[in-house]
This record gives structure tokens, sequence and C-alpha cells, in this order.
């Protein structure tokens, strides 16, 4: 006696499985320039390191003796593998099986992915392609598939995992619906440039709803979502994509009960750069590359920038400084001067929080003009959003550095400093309530007026406040922590990460607010 039997039919299903939507299904993704779902996992994961689980999991069809006629695997695959040696959660939608629409036992499966993560505590990576639900009858129930798609435990999951694991999720063909929902609901989201869409609904519901006829590209390509703040990146193909996770998730702990991972770092942290010294203009106006100044302060090679084509006012990226994975604010003076937009402050609110809920020092490096304004600006409610940013900065725990490096005007310039902050300026800062140039023609428009030759007035009262904004001044009243030579800005701020490490250490397991989308 023995179940030889059984387990050799538990085989071939598993092979059945495996075999995802047969060499049909399988030539018509490729034909796609597009890999299947377990080529995906193998393709992301350490080799050979990914753990299957539901290999058995299928919507079977059985006679009227239950001998099984027909067996369709579900087409989610998901388990568990590692990166880098590290443990994470994977799962992805099956699109050579019914599109990624899924099937009663995905959806069960596509759950579980988010439950799995928070249970082990590890990061979860999503590898998206799929329409979410369908009207067409599972001839297994007679109706539509799975639960209501307002089930409430699939989105409380979700926001559970936001505030507890890193969240990647990658868009690598056709996403819309509910996968569309999750992949904004991440920490990190990627689309291919040239073979993804994100749609909350494709071409033939808008056409229908609304009359509109447009490709899936125009409603949803990377074009599209590279400024609307969809995703974080565009990946040039699916390996990049996931290059990409993989580099993000390198910054990151496994979850909020761990410190992010420092490594030994080879970058000396005295190390000066003779750059920094003249790459800010005289010329108030002049623009400067902010991003070569953080590339030549941070750990070098070590940069690695999130969301550089929305709200490119505002730059922020992931680094190291001696080791130690940090978050990294600055503001790029070649859009709208550095002003910070609506689309610049809800990205900056985003990365702030992220940054807080794992516990990773943020490094700022101020040019801040103030809030953007203008007609557009008030069309699209940029105060709102801009202090919603100010309220994340001011209500972070973790550690942060400021740079004053150029400009520090209004209130935006609120959101650029927490309550734990260590200030240092270049004396190429300027600071005040607004631009002094503005605040000049109006507190002084009467008296520039009268004057016999207003241009020399107005030069003669700008050069006299703005000996009142000089960061000498701020460094006489202890208004900064520290005037620096720029020049000084690795190793001052190197020896800042040293004196944070018991800080850090505390901060596990906290968090001042749970990360929202």
């Amino acid at each position: 006696m023995s179940w030889r039997k059984e387990v050799e039919e538990l085989n071939a299903r598993r092979a059945y499985a495996v075999g995802q939507g047969g060499e049909e299904g399988i030539e018509r993704q490729h034909t796609q320039g597009r890999l299947t779902i377990r080529e995906r996992i193998g393709g992301l994961l350490d080799t050979n390191s990914f753990r299957d689980h539901g290999r058995a999991t299928a919507t079977p069809e059985y006679d009227d003796k239950g001998q099984l006629l027909g067996y369709t695997p579900a087409n989610y695959a998901v388990g568990v593998g590692q990166i880098n040696g590290r443990p994470v959660a994977v799962g992805g939608e099956d699109f050579t099986l019914k599109g990624g629409s899924p099937n009663a036992a995905g959806l069960r499966k596509s759950i579980y992915a988010e439950h799995m993560a928070l249970k082990h505590r590890i990061p979860l990576i999503r590898l998206l392609e799929g329409g979410g639900g369908s009207v067409r009858p599972s001839a297994s129930q007679g109706g539509t598939v799975g639960e209501p798609v307002t089930a409430p435990k699939r989105f409380k999951v979700i926001a559970e995992a936001l505030s507890q694991v890193p969240i990647v999720s990658l868009a690598l063909g056709a996403v819309a619906g509910f996968p569309a929902g999750r992949l904004v609901a991440s920490h990190f989201a990627v689309m291919t440039r040239y073979s993804s869409q994100v749609l909350t609904a494709g071409p033939k519901i808008v056409e229908r709803a609304l009359g509109s006829s447009m490709t899936k590209d125009e409603l949803g390509g990377a074009l599209v979502h590279s400024t609307s703040g969809i995703v974080d990146t565009i990946a040039e193909d699916e390996l990049d994509a996931f290059e990409q996770a993989r580099r993000f998730l390198s910054y990151l702990p496994d979850n909020v009960w761990q410190r992010a991972p420092r490594i030994a770092c080879n970058d000396p942290a005295e190390r000066t750069e003779e750059a920094l010294l003249s790459i800010v203009p005289k010329q108030a106006n002049t623009p400067f590359d902010m991003r070569r100044i953080v590339a030549l302060v941070m750990d070098r090679g070590s940069c690695f920038e999130m969301g550089r084509t929305y709200g490119p006012s505002q730059i922020t990226m992931l680094a190291r400084l001696s080791g130690q994975p940090v978050g990294v604010l600055a503001n790029d003076c070649h859009f709208f001067a550095g002003a910070m937009t609506a689309e610049a402050a809800q990205k900056y609110r985003r990365f702030v929080e992220m940054c807080d809920t794992f516990h990773l020092p943020i490094v700022n490096f101020v040019d801040q003009p103030g809030f953007m304004i203008g007609p557009d600006a008030e069309a699209k409610g940029t105060i709102r959003y801009g202090m919603a940013a100010v309220c994340a900065a001011v209500e972070s725990s973790v550690p942060w550095a400021s740079v004053q490096v150029h400009k520090g005007f209004g209130v935006a310039t609120a959101a650029h400093y927490s309550d734990d902050n260590y200030i240092v300026a270049w004396p190429s800062v300027e600071t005040g309530a607004l631009p002094l140039e503005g605040g000049v023609a109006v507190a002084f428009h009467k008296q520039i007026e009268a004057a016999g030759d207003p241009q020399a007035a107005r030069e003669e009262i700008e050069a006299r406040l703005r000996q009142n904004r000089s960061p000498f001044r701020a460094a006489e009243s202890f208004a900064v922590h520290e005037l620096i030579d720029p020049r000084e800005t690795r190793p001052v701020l190197a020896e800042w990460v040293e004196s944070i490490q018991t800080r850090l250490g505390t901060l596990i397991g906290t968090t001042s607010f749970g990360f929202r989308p």
C-alpha cells in the first residue's frame, strides 16, 4: 500500500501549472516582446531561489464519475525567493491565461501575496500584467469570478503592507483595473517604455463610456505616465525593470522592525571636491547643476533617482553616505527656479513618508524660491499640496541634515526642515520671507516711483537689504548650526551620519504616520 498514484497525479497537476497557457499562449507572449510570469520571476530573483506556493492550484473540470477532464491553472504565480541573498515575496499575473484577468484561484493567490509579505515581514514585488476583473462567466461557478471588487479585506491588507514592508510593482504589459490600483499602491513603481500601459480602464470601455477612441499607448503608455506621477521610473525593457527593483530594495530594510542595511564604504568620508567651490554662480538667476552637487557629496555611484520627470523642480533620490542609506531631497533650478509646484509637492510628501516609514535619514539640499505662483498654480491647488509637504516634513521622526545651497524663501522652505534637523549653510545662500526683488517692488514702490532715478533707487534698496540676508548674519545668531566651505560638505555630513547611528536604532518599529500612495 502506498500513495504513489496520488503523488503521480499531484506531479502531473504541477506540470500543468508550470505549463501556463500552453505553447500557443507562451509563443504569443514572446511574439509581443514580453516574458512569461515564470521567466520574469527567474530573471528577477537569485538563481534557483524561488519557492512556488500553490503549485496545484487550479480550476478543474470533472466528469460525473469524478474523473479529471480539464485543468486550468491559476493565472497568478506567487511564492518566496531571494534577491542578493535577502528574502522577498513575489507574485504576478500569468498573461498567457485569460490575459491575466484572474480566475477565482488566481485572485486568492494574488491577495495571499500581501498576506505572505506581512506574515514573514519581507518585501513584496508585484510583476503586473492583467486587466483586473472579468464579466465572463466561470465554468464552475456559472457567474462572475470571485468576490466583489469592493471586498474590504483586499484593500485593508494592502494598506497594512504599505506601512510595514517595502513594496515594488513593475508594469510589464497592459495593467488595468485592480492591478493598476496595486501598481500605484507601492513604494516604488516602474513601467517598461515600449511594452506596458497603465490604465484605469481599457480603450473599449473608454470608448463605450465616453465616446473617445484611443489606443492603449495613447491612454496610458510611457509617454503619458512619465509625467503623470503614476510610476517612479520608466525602464527600457523588462531586464532593466528587474535591475531597478533590485537596486531600490538594496537601500531599504526588509521591514519597519529592521534598520536599513549600512554597507562598507571605500569612498573616504573626508573627501573634498574643489568643484563645489564654484558650482553655484555669483549671478543669482543663473542656473546650476544640483544633481552634480549631490553626486559629489554622496558616496560615488550611489545615487538612485526616482520620479525625475514628474514635478521636475523637486529632486528625490536614494543614496548612501559613508555606506548609510539616506533619502535625498534637492531642488532643480532649471524648472521654475526650483519652486514647489503642486506636482513637486505631492512627490515630496510621498518620498518623505516613505523615508520616515523605513527610518531613512534625510539629506536636503535647499534651493527653494517658494511655492509656485500664477493662475495655473492656483488652479492646481498648489498651496494645499504644498502644506501637505510641509506637514510631512515637520512631523517626520527621522534625522534630517539640511544644506542651504542657494535660496530659501517663503512658507515652502518650511518643508525642507524637520524637528530633528542639523542645518549647515554655504556662503552662497540667501534666505527670507520672499525673494528680495519682488518684496522691494511691493514694499517700496512709492519711494522708487518718486525717485529721480527709479532704477538706481531700487538697486540701492536691494543692496542695503541684502546685507541683512547674509549667511554670515545667520551664522552669528546661530540661525544655522554651521556656515561651511562648500568643499567641506561631505566630511561634515559624514560626521553627522556617525552621530545619528544611536538615534536610528531607537526608531525601529515606529513611524510618525502610515504611508499613503
